[in-house]
């Protein structure tokens, strides 16, 4: 195959493993009281309470993206915003304990299908398949940066 090809062939794989993730990431979600785009968004603040800039450069999307999602999570009462220390007008997104909670009620039907992937693919298997994904998102980084 030629170098297009390939590119070809990753991109449409990737967009309909993309596809099939969202479907499913809804298909969770939605018991909870949730979308797949707000559990994103609340996913990404669990650790640590971020800024919307942060949390869009950590999921790859744009920041005005992230921060329609973030204000309706704040009107539903699932996150709140925290002031920053290290900027004045970037507040913190955080989840509230009732963001919390709906992602937790996503837990089980998530580690279901953790598990059944990992029985598909194999631990090694899973475990190879992320760290693939991982070196093409930097190498993409790193080409479209250089």
């Amino acid at each position: 195959m030629s170098d297009g090809e390939l590119l070809s062939g990753t991109a449409l794989t990737v967009f309909r493993l993309n596809g099939q993730l969202l479907e499913v990431s809804e298909r969770l979600a939605r018991p909870a009281g949730l979308t797949a785009a707000w559990w994103q968004v609340l996913g990404a603040v669990l650790p640590e309470p971020l800024p919307v800039a942060g949390i869009a450069r950590a999921m790859g999307i744009t920041r005005q993206s992230v921060q329609r999602i973030a204000d309706l999570l704040v009107a539903k009462g699932l996150a709140g915003y925290l002031p920053n220390p290290a900027h004045r007008t970037a507040k913190l997104l955080t989840p509230t304990e009732l963001g919390r909670e709906a992602v937790g009620r996503i837990g089980p039907a998530h580690a279901d299908l953790a598990g059944r992937l990992a029985a598909e693919l194999g631990p090694e298997g899973f475990a190879d398949t992320l760290r693939v994904l991982r070196r093409l998102s930097e190498a993409m980084e790193a080409v479209e940066a250089g």
